[in-house]
């Protein structure tokens, strides 16, 4: 719109200046040089058209010294003037046809872009202003009324004319200009075309990227709104789906050597495998000439509709680079008449079909040309002209050349597709003319039903019925319509196929239809695609391969999205789909798998009856209780034997007794826990151990105060002994001094009469047999009162140990408090540290049987037992932990049983004979060697040696 305010501004200037001009003339300030058609001559409305005929404008010196003149052109392109011919050649048969148009022949002028902007407003300004000199906002002339403008080819050339065609409300219609721009009726009110917007084509190639799996592409496009806007939106549309683009390189509009040379570099060194491509054959040809010359293979090209099936870009030797291209091309039709057209060709017609007809077969039609060529080759050979110069020159058009033996792109009819858009624009603003002429007066669309004149319209009237026309094309029958100007978005999805011949043929593999739903609008048959690979198979392109289930993405720092690394799940963690952003933590009680795809029930662990370690171990606890119930049996038997009876038969039976209940005991740890076991277990053998040891308390008891009376009294023996001697030799000394013989004195020590029965004597034991039974009576009384407050306020229950080993739920038992249980077990190492204490002191009591001894050997194995348990039990796991305290339980009751009672079963079952009384009695401890003997013969001996001292007294 600004473009379109400024040139009112200036047709405002020019006509002020005109008022105020002494002269009634324009001056004109630039003429312009165009070539072109034109038949107006007798027609009753004429209709433009503008093609990029030639590709670029010839360049100029710069010089500003002299007259500027408008530029010519150059770069003659037979793909376009097939599209100019097409229009001539859709206008001839609308002419020759009596159901369109009856009354009415249409003219036309046709003017060439040369693919430049400057020349499509010179050739837009001539149009209007309807004679060869422009006159900005003006009308010169009296000839026919335009009617549209067929044209301008590229979208940059059509946005520029859209502008200034805009403003008088005229009516363009384009065959290729499908920048996605153009669609906004704000500044492009006028413009409608017959070929797809590219919103289609950008939505169609980001699919066909997505469907393969394309993470990581390139781009090119042209230096232009077309490449611009093209790629904008794509861009858009894959990065929302996870695409990244590897590198964006811009076309130059103008050819640089450098700029062509660094995108060659950049497509070489990137990793990239696919390249989409925006752009016109014209700028896209430099860059593909490169690549040629680079040998640049193993990639994959997407053309879009400009390109895609160009003979400027398949030119011979490309396969090895472009073949496998996919790309979009519009709907391809067959127009009968068309090839006799494009051959049947007068070359002196016209100056363009001139210069076509020259360029096609490189000769020319001056003949005086041609003498100036021959002429300049001679001297450059340094020959005399030849004499067929002087007839017929070399490099002389007969004008009767074959177009058709050339098999140029120009006659190649096999590919009719922007050709066919041409062909529908041409019968859209025909169909239009034909609506508007045959509009019924009272019934037409203007103000009051009023209808346009056919011979004199406004552009803004058949503007109307451009934007409401509805037809169908001849030969093919596909309708026609425009909705905001635009019309359906159908493509052929085509593929670049190497032949047997090694040359590149078109194929069509699929179809895209952007009106469609989503999920129906590409069709694509694989199979049928031939990739640019040695394995022809669908190339991957992708900074990072896909992250497998059982991994994540890891983005990497300022690098973009789809360049990662696949950091592996944790354990515990999984992912089940393919390039996950996080991994998925796993219920408490699955796990995930080795591979980290997949949450398995985790493992339920606990010591279970019927395992192998369980049958053991229910084995030997049993084998230990059934052994202690063996010893009670021995012992019950001989009840009333010296040997039962000295040991305090009670006291036995009680420590039996809780011998079995540790070792049963240990059984109820195995099995899945329930809160029964969970109690019972613990509480059981809390109190099993508290009777057992608070039994060997009591009996260590007695006998460590025995041994301090025995120590006692053989202290008093020692002294008694000691001062018998001494008295025994103050008599001998005294005797031989009275020439008396003194007898010797054999002395023995008293405490051989000392009664073992640990009850039967008062002087001697201070602690009675009930005194015993009331020390293991109180102390396991303590233990239960603890075990049942903590069974009734924190008791043991089952949980399920989910954190100890991450594969497995162990079914444990939870003890409720740690604070009670150590505290219950505390107790019990502390009557066991009391029962240890009484038996050491007691080791050096002698008997026949040692029990002392037996006692402090089987507790020092009970604590071994039980310190080495501590370690073990905390380095393992699960059903271990269980088995270690089995084990330390079942190790530490055999230990007891073995050191308390093996002893006497041995003497009971293999050696009754010394289970007699006197084997009760402590044995004789010697004592220096000199003296033996019992305590009644040292009282004897004392007496003697007292009375003969005495006497000797009273006769001195």
């Amino acid at each position: 719109m600004e473009t379109g305010r400024l040139l009112l501004g200036l047709c405002a200037f020019l006509c002020f200046y005109r008022s105020v001009a002494s002269e009634s003339t324009c001056k004109l300030k630039a003429k312009f040089n165009l070539s072109g058609y034109k038949d107006v001559e007798k027609k009753k409305v004429v209709v433009g058209g503008m093609f990029p005929v030639h590709k670029r404008i010839s360049s100029s010196d710069g010089n500003t010294s002299r007259l500027p003149v408008s530029s010519g052109c150059e770069g003659f392109n037979f793909r376009t003037f097939r599209w100019t011919q097409t229009m001539l050649f859709a206008i001839n048969e609308i002419n020759g046809r009596t159901e369109l148009l009856p009354n009415t022949d249409l003219g036309y002028v046709i003017y060439d872009s040369c693919f430049t902007i400057s020349k499509a407003v010179e050739g837009t300004l001539t149009y209007l202003t309807g004679q060869d000199e422009a006159v900005p906002n003006y009308r010169c002339g009296s000839g026919a009324p335009l009617a549209a403008l067929v044209g301008a080819g590229g979208s940059d050339l059509s946005i520029a004319t859209a502008r200034i065609l805009g403003l008088y409300h005229f009516p363009q219609v384009s065959y290729s200009s499908t920048c996605s721009a153009l669609e906004n009726k704000f500044q492009f009110p006028t413009f409608l075309r017959t070929i797809p917007n590219d919103k289609h084509q950008s939505t169609a190639i980001a699919q066909l990227v997505l469907r393969f799996g394309w993470t990581w592409v390139g781009t090119i496009a042209a230096d232009d709104d077309y490449g611009k806007y093209a790629i904008k939106d794509f861009k858009e549309q894959v990065g929302e789906a996870g695409v990244c683009i590897s590198f964006s390189e811009v076309l130059p509009k103008v050819s640089s050597p450098e700029d062509i040379q660094r995108i060659v570099q950049t497509i070489v060194e990137d990793t990239a495998k696919i390249i989409v491509v925006f752009s016109s054959d014209v700028d896209l040809s430099p860059l593909m000439q490169e690549l040629l010359q680079h040998n640049v293979t193993n990639r994959t090209w997407i053309a879009s509709e400009a390109w895609v099936t160009s003979a400027l870009i398949n030119r011979p030797g490309v396969n090895s680079v472009l073949g496998g291209t996919l790309g979009f091309g519009v709907k391809r039709a067959d127009i009968p008449g068309l090839e006799s057209h494009l051959l049947d060709m007068d070359p002196y017609a016209n100056p363009l079909t001139e210069e076509f007809w020259e360029t096609l077969f490189n000769c020319t039609l001056n003949y005086g040309k041609a003498v100036r060529q021959a002429r300049q080759r001679a001297v450059e050979g340094n020959a005399t002209m030849p004499r067929a110069v002087r007839g017929v020159p070399d490099g002389l058009c007969s004008g009767r050349e074959s177009i058709a033996q050339l098999g140029n792109t120009y006659s190649d009819v096999s590919q009719l597709r922007i050709t066919y858009s041409v062909y529908k624009a041409v019968y859209a603003v025909a169909n239009a003319l034909h609506n508007l002429e045959h509009c019924e007066d009272g019934q037409g669309p203007f103000v009051g039903g009023s209808c346009a004149d056919i011979s004199k319209f406004e552009p803004w009237q058949l503007m109307y019925y451009l934007k409401n026309v509805r037809f169908k094309v001849p030969h093919t029958g596909e309708e026609v319509y425009f909705e905001e100007g635009d019309i359906e978005g159908v493509y052929d999805i085509i593929n670049w196929q190497v032949d047997g011949n090694g040359e590149i043929s078109y194929v069509t593999v699929g179809n895209y239809n952007g009106s469609a739903a989503p999920e129906d609008r590409m069709t694509l048959r694989n199979d049928s695609i031939m990739w640019n690979n040695e394995g022809m198979e669908t190339p991957r392109s992708v900074c990072s391969e896909n992250c497998q289930p059982g991994t994540r993405k890891g983005i990497r720092q300022g690098e973009p999205v789809c360049c990662f690394d696949c950091i592996p799940c944790a354990d515990g963690e999984i992912s089940n789909a393919t390039n996950a952003r996080a991994c998925i933590l796993c219920p408490y009680d699955e796990w995930s798998n080795e591979a980290h795809d997949a949450c398995l029930p985790k493992i339920i662990e606990f010591l279970a009856f019927g395992e192998p370690l369980g049958i053991t171990l229910i084995a030997i606890s049993a084998f230990g209780a059934l052994a202690t119930i063996a010893v009670g049996v021995v012992l019950f038997v001989n009840l009333g034997t010296p040997l039962v009876k000295a040991n305090d038969a009670l006291l036995s039976f009680s420590l039996l007794f809780s011998l079995v209940v540790t070792f049963l005991s240990s059984i109820v740890f195995l099995g899945e826990p329930q809160h029964w076991s969970c109690m019972t277990s613990q509480a059981g053998l809390a109190l099993g151990f508290a009777l057992c040891l608070s039994s060997i308390m009591g009996k260590t008891a007695l006998l460590m105060l025995r041994a301090r009376v025995l120590k006692a009294a053989r202290l008093r023996a020692k002294a008694a002994a000691r001062a018998a001697k001494e008295a025994a030799e103050l008599a001998r000394e005294a005797a031989e001094s009275a020439n008396q013989i003194i007898p010797d004195v054999i002395v023995t020590s008293s405490l051989n009469n000392t009664d073992t029965n640990t009850c039967s004597d008062p002087e001697t034991d201070r602690i009675t047999c009930g005194h015993q039974r009331a020390i293991a009576a109180v102390a396991t009384l303590i233990q239960g009162v603890a075990c049942t407050v903590w069974l009734l306020i924190l008791p043991p229950h089952p949980v399920e140990n989910t954190a100890a080993q991450n594969i497995k739920i162990i079914l444990e038992c939870n003890e409720g408090s740690v604070i009670f249980i150590c505290c219950i077990f505390g107790y019990d190492m502390v009557l066991a540290l009391l029962a240890f204490v009484f038996a050491f002191i007691a080791r050096k009591l002698e008997d026949h049987f040692g029990e002392a001894k037996s006692v402090t050997f089987g507790m020092l194995v009970f604590f071994i037992v039980w310190i080495s348990f501590v370690p073990a039990y905390l380095s393992t796991r699960g059903k271990f932990m269980v088995a270690v305290q089995i084990f330390a339980i079942l190790a530490s009751s055999f230990a007891l049983l073995t050191c308390i009672f093996l002893p006497k079963c041995y003497v009971l079952l293999v050696k009754p004979e010394q289970n007699r009384e006197d084997m009760m009695m402590p044995r004789a401890k010697p004592r220096d060697g000199a003296y033996t003997g019992t305590s009644a013969s040292l009282a004897t001996a004392g007496t003697q040696v007292n009375n003969s001292i005495a006497s000797t007294a009273i006769d001195d």
